[in-house]
């Protein structure tokens, strides 16, 4: 078998074992969370054999492993549950698939992180192989400084600086992505616009610096040198002979990047009250709708490794000793 395919399957086979070890943290990690689900729907003047009853109903009088199994099983099959929240304690069953629920909104976050990808991911190659043909220019220091400022800027307060800018003093974009499955794109794109420009610049910060820092470091390789001493010019030694090279970390840092925009999407999605995956998890969590919670976490978890594993399978591809091996 071929190296490269041989590698790819153990990057498989990993990713599906780091997978079955994080549901098991994500099902212990909610299954510690404070609070219960029968209490906050019965309330505390709630008998405790009204409480256990509707435990009972809800499967959670089984203990742990037994759940966990059960859980587990039934998302091989393609089921994630369903929503504790339209349960009541009138025995009026009104409860949701969690895919019911889950589906619009991941719909709305993968909008969200692919308009700000088709911006970002070009902007920052951009800029990282613009300021390594000007190192140490003024341009250069100039997006170092920018770059570095917005990294150490948390993203709720970027949002919120925003919002100050474009939505208060200077009302041009609206505070609020309220957006609806009826509305029309132009429309849905001038909702998204303030989400999609704070992710913009918290992603392209750290994917700049990545490619300047891949091109700059492949400058001093001998083969580089060679083909300055050729007379090639700058620009071709490195469109030519230094970025090809550079794939492998640029796709990781790029893989990182849109993994955060679909796992790390859940604070900007609560600043702009965006009806996104990351919103659907905050108000799960705080009703105690256990299964939809687990659902959201295994979806980030799962998006998180499946581009980690992308990342990994490009950097083995474009690695010409793996490509030719003796």
């Amino acid at each position: 078998m071929h190296p490269v395919l041989t590698t790819v399957l153990q990057r498989l086979a990993l990713g599906v074992m780091t997978l079955f070890f994080v549901s098991i943290i994500i099902f212990a990690s909610i299954t510690m969370l404070p609070g219960d689900f029968g209490e906050a729907v019965l309330g505390q003047a709630a008998l405790p054999e009204t409480v256990a009853a509707f435990r009972e109903e809800l499967g959670l009088d089984q203990p742990p492993w037994r759940r966990y199994a059960q859980w587990v099983g039934a998302v091989l099959q393609g089921d994630l549950g369903t929503s504790f929240s339209g349960r009541a304690a009138s025995g009026v069953d009104r409860s949701r698939s969690v895919v019911e629920l889950i589906a619009p909104r991941l719909w709305n976050t993968l909008f969200l992180a692919g308009i700000t990808a088709l911006i970002a991911v070009p902007l920052a190659l951009f800029l990282g192989i613009t300021a390594a043909l000007k190192r140490n220019s003024i341009y250069d220091r100039l997006i170092n400084a920018t770059t570095l400022t917005t990294i150490s800027l948390p993203e709720f307060f970027v949002a919120y600086i925003l919002i100050l800018l474009v939505a208060s003093i200077f009302p041009i974009f609206p505070s609020l992505a309220n957006v609806t499955p009826d509305m029309a794109l132009g429309e849905r794109l001038y909702k998204c616009a303030l989400p999609a420009l704070t992710l913009t610049l918290v992603i392209v910060a750290h994917m700049m610096r990545m490619t300047r820092a891949a091109i700059i470091n492949l400058l001093a390789s001998p083969y580089i040198e060679m083909a300055q001493l050729k007379g090639v010019s700058k620009s071709k030694v490195i469109l030519r002979h230094a970025l090809p090279n550079a794939w492998a970390p640029i796709a990781t840092v790029i893989a990182f990047n849109l993994a955060y925009l679909v796992v790390g999407v859940v604070v900007v999605e609560v600043v702009f009250v965006y009806p996104g995956i990351g919103q659907l998890m905050v108000d799960a969590v705080t009703s105690r709708d256990i299964p939809v919670v687990q659902a959201c976490a295994l979806i980030f978890a799962g998006t998180y490794i499946l581009l980690n594993l992308l990342a990994d399978i490009i950097g083995i591809v474009t690695n010409p000793r793996l490509l030719h091996p003796r």
